[in-house]
């Protein structure tokens, strides 16, 4: 009995939406990228608006922001539950993405 109620909790928490924000620094990033490129970069975000962290999102090291693989691209992230935003800070190609100091 207990399993079916979290069951359904989980249901109706996973399908709240999530407000998805560019700051303007990747907004800029996403303008010098490749159409073929920011179109699969704004299929992924489609994606972050129902789950905000996908199977394959890895937690980077400082334990704040999420990266996402988008073929040699990577979006970083950070996620505020409790006003249920995804602010995206980054979409850059995978060697250069982790150089800048935050």
């Amino acid at each position: 009995m207990i399993i079916a109620r979290n069951a359904a909790f989980a249901i109706k928490t996973h399908n709240a939406l999530y407000t998805v924000a560019l700051k303007h620094s990747a907004e800029k990033q996403l303008d010098i990228l490749p159409d073929s490129v920011v179109e699969r970069v704004f299929k992924r975000l489609e994606v972050l608006k129902t789950t905000p962290r996908p199977h394959e999102t890895k937690k980077l090291a400082d334990g704040e922001l999420f990266r996402l693989r988008v073929g040699n691209y990577r979006i970083l992230y950070d996620v505020d539950d409790r006003e249920k935003t995804v602010v995206v800070l980054d979409v850059e190609h995978r060697s250069n993405v982790y150089r800048k100091k935050r």
